[in-house]
């Protein structure tokens, strides 16, 4: 939420699709949760239009998202991390000593606009690549010893230098995780962005992914 154009599109989507939410640090600064300190001028910017344009029922869905960690099914969600859900996780430094505020073994987290994560294995912390520039997908094997941080990607503006959309799928009873990049109408997304009357920075970024 605050970067692209459609939020109340995104908003009705969610609310209809998706079982389990945690709320984001955008999506608590367009509805007043919060405020623009330490943010950008092209944060700020897109912030003030996307609170302008939600409707009472994206206000509603969107004050209503719970703060993380929360517990779906034999997993957790948070949004940065679990001790913050604003701090970013992106490298190996900001990971360590992490597991042990961890509330469960599989966790995923978001935040950084970046695929991957990180393992704790045999105390020690491991970097979680994303998917490869010229690959659709590459696959975690869970050790059932280890703890684990990932972040599935982002759908829009991502920051991990692939401007492809990441998400991940978790089987459960295969203790796999499989992160996906795919590639969608970039071009389209960006004209609406544009039309809008958005940054323009908002709107190139989506062919750099960064």
């Amino acid at each position: 939420m605050g970067y692209g154009a459609c939020p109340n599109e995104t908003a009705e989507w969610a609310s209809q699709h998706v079982k389990c939410v945690v709320r984001g640090n955008h999506d608590k600064v367009a509805v007043g949760l919060d405020n623009t300190e330490g943010y950008n001028s092209v944060a700020v910017a897109s912030l003030s239009w996307t609170a302008v344009q939600l409707s009472p029922a994206s206000r509603a869905y969107l004050t209503a998202m719970p703060r993380g960690p929360i517990a779906y099914g034999n997993t957790w969600l948070m949004h940065g991390s679990p001790v913050d859900e604003d701090l970013y996780l992106v490298q190996e430094c900001d990971a360590k000593g992490m597991e042990q505020f961890l509330p469960g073994p599989v966790n995923f987290f978001g935040h950084t606009h970046r695929q991957g994560g990180f393992a704790y294995l045999r105390k020690t912390v491991m970097v979680l690549e994303p998917v490869p520039e010229l690959e659709k997908k590459a696959e975690i094997a869970l050790d059932p010893h280890g703890m684990y941080l990932i972040n599935p990607g982002s759908a829009g503006q991502p920051r991990d230098g692939d401007w492809r959309a990441g998400y991940c799928i978790y089987d459960n009873e295969e203790g796999l995780v499989t992160l996906y990049r795919s590639r969608y109408d970039v071009e389209s997304a960006a004209k609406v962005i544009l039309a809008a009357g958005m940054p323009e920075l908002l709107a190139r970024r989506l062919y750099l992914g960064k």
